[in-house]
């Protein structure tokens, strides 16, 4: 039986389920959201607001690459970028392919005829997009991830797979983001919480900038950041699922789950 969307990520972390369902209900109950946010990266309502705000930070404007996450609520983030000729890299949903990330630029999108705000929806990023490897992308010089819930001292989760963290942990181990490219969000002012509700593990990357419509907020966290790749916390149905992975581990000749 296929898993819904509420649960299919669950069980990972109890805390953080339990969180993500209390903002996901409050999102609801405030009327914050432009669709049902259960399950999702909330659609919130002004996503396109955080999206202008964030354009107005000097980490945006220096920015000549960005990665984005693919989610509904971070179109206007991909358009805004597309359209100040940045190159954009957007991950594959779900990390689903060997090429995980799709790069697209203003210019080869306007030599296809593609308006950049198609492009900036996630299937059709996927239709007109690059698809590219590791040893093709060029260093990321700013990442926006989506999030479910964040707090002040830059603690974050996404719907609970782990996909933001694997996608940061693969490109740190490929030498395409360091330790100081600067990670931020756009999220609702609802799904800001306290930072002992969202404790970090050592896999987690923490923001440095969370957006809401409202304000910018520097987190200043001192977390460490993970190197790469931590293999022994890595669950077998990522494993499984993921090719990247599967080849990185060829790559380091690491032995297989069945070795």
């Amino acid at each position: 039986m296929t898993s819904s969307p509420s649960t299919e990520w669950q069980g990972r972390n109890h805390d953080k389920d339990q969180l993500r369902q209390t903002i996901w209900a409050l999102l609801t109950e405030q009327r914050a959201v432009q669709r049902d946010p259960v399950g999702h990266i909330p659609h919130f309502i002004d996503a396109a607001v955080a999206a202008a705000k964030l354009a107005e930070l000097p980490i945006w404007q220096a920015a000549q690459v960005v990665k984005c996450n693919p989610d509904a609520p971070q179109k206007s983030v991909r358009w805004r970028a597309l359209e100040a000729g940045k190159l954009l890299y957007m991950a594959v949903p779900r990390l689903a392919k060997p090429r995980c990330f799709v790069a697209l630029q203003r210019r080869s999108l306007a030599a296809k005829g593609i308006p950049l705000l198609q492009a900036a929806n996630m299937r059709d990023a996927l239709i007109h997009g690059e698809w590219v490897t590791f040893e093709e992308m060029q260093p990321i010089d700013l990442v926006v991830v989506g999030c479910v819930a964040v707090s002040r001292q830059g603690g974050r989760t996404g719907k609970g797979a782990g996909f933001a963290d694997l996608e940061l942990a693969m490109l740190r181990e490929a030498g395409l983001v360091y330790p100081a490219t600067p990670i931020v969000t756009t999220v609702h002012r609802l799904q800001i919480v306290e930072g002992d509700r969202l404790p970090m593990q050592r896999h987690d990357w923490p923001l440095d900038w969370i957006v809401t419509p409202e304000t910018a907020i520097a987190t200043h966290s001192t977390w460490p950041r993970p190197t790469g790749l931590d293999w022994a916390t890595l669950q077998p149905d990522q494993l499984r699922k993921i090719p990247a992975l599967q080849l990185l581990r060829q790559q380091r000749q690491l032995p297989s789950d069945d070795e």
